[in-house]
């Protein structure tokens, strides 16, 4: 079976690589397995030291891991770059943080001493998503290594070359070549290593279908698991707000990685006393972004990762025109298409599209829309405005946007969501928990609660 790199704009195939045998995953298990048994007794010193030279390595490569990652998922070099560094950012966080986050703590009780002191799991099997594919495996890294477990990378089957090139970081960097290894797997191979008895815990981030399946298999195991999964992330905007700076930051928002990104916003949901000013400046901006090749300094919109996202997206836009919405601007696959040079007619584009009046009981109501779709509803009151975020299965983050203190505190209690932003696009941030709630999984990566999400957290009672 062969896994291959794609470049999306082209749709030329870049490399193809063979799946590992089951007999080279036993030995990345046995390596694995082995090298844990000395790496937990590292000092944080010593793990400090390797994770600030990861962070140096992604900091002198940065254009040509930038380079690489748009070549094989399509998302603008200039964004590629920035999760480059924003993946250097989070290794120096931990390096710098993590001893103090996993210190014994003390507790008041009847013995003669008592603390909670965290310790490493061992094994942990990351499964993660093409779409941050240097950013998603830095974050379970970082804390990862740095709590003294080791980790074993199976990634999307079209970022390969990204996945070897993360591992070949932290070799760089001196860790242990059995702390940190990518294996080339398909789908069907992650079954067998979740269930292997030195495998103690497994991260995942994408889609439910694939959080439910791991999860499944984990819990057969009785093994620890965090699923970061879909998101249909509200972009709430009240009368009193600055509606320049939130169409600025809407468009920021739902263009996110080509509009590719769980944590984007995709339904924007509009008082009806400022709708009409917000939709027309926003329409005016979607319909002055660039479509090109990712890799050209002025293209604001690359291609999707793949013919089945390209597919999916225009299903879905179909699906709610043909039910009565009305496409304001975008929303026409051929028509780009019939503009694109013939250099890159072979690629995944997608128009970027706002869709309104948007009649209910069509797929806009609860599915996750992945690509550069902007979904308009109209509300008359903040309760109106939390009703309908809210009516959706999934909870990762949510955007408001009001100057008004008694609306914000609502806002912030009442929104379903593991994150709420207030005049501010939702991202993730080394120094604060990311996760969500309902469908859109458990647990917590990122900040002190990221850390001690692998970790045994061990009393001690000393009489």
């Amino acid at each position: 079976m062969g896994i291959a790199s794609i470049n999306p704009t082209t749709g030329e195939k870049l490399q193809v690589f063979a799946a590992l045998s089951q007999e080279a995953i036993a030995s990345s298990l046995a390596l694995a397995q082995q090298t844990f048994a000395e790496y937990r007794q590292t000092s944080f010193e010593q793990r400090s030291q390797w994770l600030q030279a990861a962070a140096a390595v992604l900091e002198q490569n940065q254009d040509s891991f930038g380079r690489l990652m748009t070549l094989e998922m399509g998302k603008p070099l200039k964004s590629a770059i920035a999760e480059v560094k924003k993946s250097a950012w989070v290794c120096r966080y931990y390096a710098e943080n993590a001893a103090a986050f996993l210190a014994d703590e003390p507790a008041a009780t009847d013995a003669s001493q008592s603390y909670v002191r965290y310790l490493p799991l061992g094994i942990v099997l990351a499964v993660m998503p093409w779409n941050f594919p240097f950013w998603q495996v830095f974050r379970f890294a970082a804390p990862a290594l740095m709590a003294g477990n080791v980790g074993l990378l199976k990634h999307a089957s079209n970022v390969p070359q990204c996945a070897l090139a993360i591992e070949s970081v932290f070799k760089q960097a001196g860790l242990p070549a059995g702390a940190f290894q990518t294996l080339l797997i398909g789908a069907d191979q992650v079954e067998a290593v979740v269930r292997d008895h030195r495998v103690k815990a497994a991260t995942l981030t994408g889609s439910e279908a694939a959080g439910s399946s791991l999860a499944a298999t984990a819990g057969a195991e009785i093994k620890k698991t965090v699923l970061e999964l879909g998101g249909s992330d509200p972009f709430i905007v009240l009368p009193s707000a600055d509606i320049d700076a939130a169409v600025e930051t809407a468009v920021t928002a739902r263009m996110l990685n080509n509009g590719q990104s769980c944590i984007a916003a995709k339904r924007f949901i509009l008082h009806q006393a400022i709708a009409d000013q917000f939709e027309a400046k926003l329409v005016e901006k979607f319909r002055a972004l660039k479509v090109g090749d990712p890799l050209e300094a002025g293209t604001d919109l690359g291609p999707l990762a793949t013919p089945a996202i390209l597919h999916d997206i225009d299903q879905q836009v179909q699906a709610c025109l043909q039910a009565g919405a009305q496409a304001l601007v975008g929303g026409d696959l051929a028509d780009l298409q019939a503009q694109l040079p013939e250099a890159l007619q072979k690629g995944h584009f997608y128009p970027a599209t706002v869709i309104a009046q948007i009649p209910a009981g069509t797929p806009a109501a609860e599915e996750e829309f992945f690509g550069p779709v902007a979904l308009v509803f109209r509300v008359d009151s903040l309760a109106a405005a939390i009703e309908l975020a809210n009516a959706t299965p999934l909870g990762l983050g949510a955007s408001a946007w009001t100057q008004d203190q008694s609306e914000r505190d609502r806002l912030i209690n009442d929104l379903e969501a593991g994150a709420v932003f207030i005049n501010s696009l939702v991202k993730s941030d080394p120094r604060l928990p990311f996760g969500g709630t309902k469908r859109s999984g458990y647990g917590r990566e990122l900040g002190r609660h990221g850390i001690q999400e692998f970790v045994n957290i061990k009393t001690v009672w000393v009489q």
